[in-house]
């Protein structure tokens, strides 16, 4: 498993948080940047919210990017600006699930899912349940919301 120092990982989330400015803001969804980064530190693939279409989450993105079956997943990281969904308001797939069934070991973090479209997201505990690494980098989750001012009316 790609465990790298906390200076790596505090790179690979500016790479997603500059990821989330890419999303083209939405009054109903948060813009969030992922990036999955393989065991040998190289970046397997990104995404970012909406990139594809109106429903679609980062996590969603990146690893639609990657067959299913790319084994390189067995030992990768997933950078995400806000923890991955447990629920959502689309019929789609929420984002923890598709963590899951990708098997991929280690989640970092900036941001929790605070309670404004969804009440208790619990992303974070399932991936812990399953067995899955869970790093959170609070000293990022001020830049992570303000990619979100759109939601809060701090624009």
């Amino acid at each position: 498993m790609y465990a790298p120092d906390r200076d790596q990982d505090l790179r690979w989330m500016q790479r997603a948080l500059d990821l989330a400015t890419l999303c083209p803001p939405a009054a109903g969804a948060y813009s969030v940047g992922a990036v999955i980064v393989g065991e040998d530190g190289t970046e397997l693939a990104t995404g970012y919210s909406r990139e594809a279409d109106s429903h679609e989450h980062a996590e969603e993105s990146a690893l639609a990017k990657l067959p299913a079956d790319d084994e390189r997943l067995a030992d990768a990281t997933l950078y995400s600006t806000l923890e991955p969904c447990s629920q959502r308001r689309s019929p789609r797939t929420p984002c923890a699930q598709r963590i899951l069934e990708a098997g991929i070991p280690r989640v970092v973090i900036a941001w929790r899912e605070p309670s404004l479209f969804v009440t208790n997201c619990v992303g974070i505990e399932q991936l812990v349940a399953a067995g899955v690494v869970v790093v959170e980098l609070p000293e990022l989750a001020t830049p992570a919301r303000l990619v979100n001012d759109h939601l809060f009316g701090d624009c």
